[in-house]
């Protein structure tokens, strides 16, 4: 695989830091609740923008790049959407004022890119000098695949953030309303927290717990930092446009969570046969690598990646379309579009 030019890497990074500084100025300085329009066009831009780098890179390296981005980036999405479940229910659990839930989502990605940018260093160290960590990573993706389809991996979640949040609660003293976007606010003289900080924590540990499962995922596909941050960037740039665009649709994306779980389960069988294929741990084949673990193609995985996430998507639509008629409307009908002009509806 040829090498990317260092002026597109070093580039990349500084006009990416842009894009996600000048969005984050666009939410201080103009919070509201975008409309249907105005969030289909963001993620229309993003996306664009995201195909635009994998055809660069294209051009500029070759398509073992464009595949492996496209393919990492298209996981990173994947993963992403499932986070934004989470992100609903925190929302509609702390009853965040509608206006306040850019803000709160921009919060969210930025703790996501760090955790993540934090893990994406220690795996390519990891990788680097620890061969066997694939047998590490391909097992726990396939666990993680386990939980996601068959152990109601988000009530889990759920429970274990609730008991952080009263263990808070007991040692905090939190107010009962929002102050805007502040930290602390006055109470009959005293200085108190707001709830907007069980909603920051609430979100910084689910975003950790995504990050924990995005990164093994993705080195499964590349093992180039460059691709693996740029795609896990695309993947969260627009995806505060995205909890607005796609609303309530998100709950009737019901088979969603299987087709995210067969695509982390299918990587983690690759980590393993990979893993297999660079033994060096004498105790499997004698430190031996094993001749008949066969190498799963980029181009494979990129192909596997679109199938599960298009059969489920459009498994869960039918079936949305099948339950909104028996209820005698239609699927759009019962779906909110977040407008500035919609009233607040808590999902």
């Amino acid at each position: 695989m040829l090498e990317l030019p260092v002026w597109f890497e070093v580039g990349s990074l500084v006009v990416l830091t842009l894009i996600l500084i000048g969005d984050l100025l666009l939410v201080v300085k103009r919070p509201h609740v975008p409309s249907f329009r105005e969030s289909t066009l963001w993620v229309a831009f993003y996306v664009a923008l995201a195909l635009i780098f994998a055809l660069l890179m294209l051009l500029l390296g070759d398509s073992d790049h464009a595949v492996e981005f496209l393919a990492g980036w298209l996981t990173e999405y994947s993963l992403s959407i499932d986070n934004l479940f989470v992100f609903v229910v925190i929302m509609a659990r702390f009853s965040v004022p509608k206006k306040m839930q850019q803000e709160v989502l921009m919060v969210g990605i930025i703790l996501a890119l760090i955790f993540r940018g934090v893990f994406i260093l220690l795996g390519a160290q990891l990788i680097a000098n620890f061969s066997w960590i694939f047998y590490i990573f391909g097992a726990w993706l396939v666990w993680t695949a386990i939980q996601q389809a068959f152990l109601h991996r988000e009530e889990n979640a759920e429970e274990n953030e609730s008991k952080l949040i009263r263990a808070l609660r007991r040692r905090v003293r939190i107010s009962d309303d929002f102050d805007g976007i502040k930290l602390r606010t006055t109470v009959d003289g005293t200085r108190v927290f707001t709830p907007i900080l069980i909603v920051f924590i609430a979100i910084g540990t689910t975003d950790l717990l995504f990050a924990l499962d995005s990164i093994p995922a993705i080195f499964g596909i590349t093992q180039s930092p460059f691709i693996v941050f740029t795609a896990n960037v695309f993947a969260l740039m627009g995806l505060r446009q995205l909890y607005f665009l796609l609303g309530g649709l998100l709950e009737r994306l019901e088979y969603l969570k299987y087709g995210i779980a067969f695509i982390l389960g299918f990587i983690g069988v690759k980590l393993v046969l990979h893993a297999l294929h660079v033994n060096e741990l004498p105790f499997i084949n004698g430190g031996e690598h094993v001749e008949w673990a066969p190498e799963i193609t980029t181009w494979t995985s990129l192909g596997v990646i679109v199938a599960a996430m298009a059969v489920a998507t459009i498994a869960s639509l039918v079936k949305a379309r099948v339950d909104a008629k028996r209820r005698g409307h239609t699927l759009m009908e019962e779906v909110p579009h977040f407008t500035e002009d919609t009233p607040s509806r808590e999902r």
